[in-house]
């Protein structure tokens, strides 16, 4: 972690919504394109009938890992964030 912020300024509040952003970025992200590709996934054989429907099952999995990462990336994120807050206030 940084130097503690001041966050009775704009600067310092910007700046530490910047930080956050940052924690679990590859998680979050990992999880959004997994999301979107499970998406994808189980639409795909109602619009390609030429698809297997046993994609839809590999679909629902992609899906369900995607969410598991993005659920995972904000915990990881309020962790961070309540840790950070109890050393601006110690």
């Amino acid at each position: 972690m940084t130097q503690p912020l001041d966050l009775n300024t704009e600067e310092g509040r910007s700046a530490y919504r910047v930080e956050l952003r940052r924690v679990a970025w590859p998680v979050r992200m990992t999880g959004f394109v997994l999301v979107i590709l499970g998406a994808l996934a189980v639409l795909a054989p109602r619009w390609i009938s030429a698809w297997p429907n046993s994609l839809v099952t590999v679909g629902w999995v992609v899906l369900a890992a995607g969410w598991v990462l993005f659920i995972t990336a904000i915990v990881m994120r309020t962790r961070y964030h309540r840790r950070r807050l109890a050393e601006l206030a110690a």
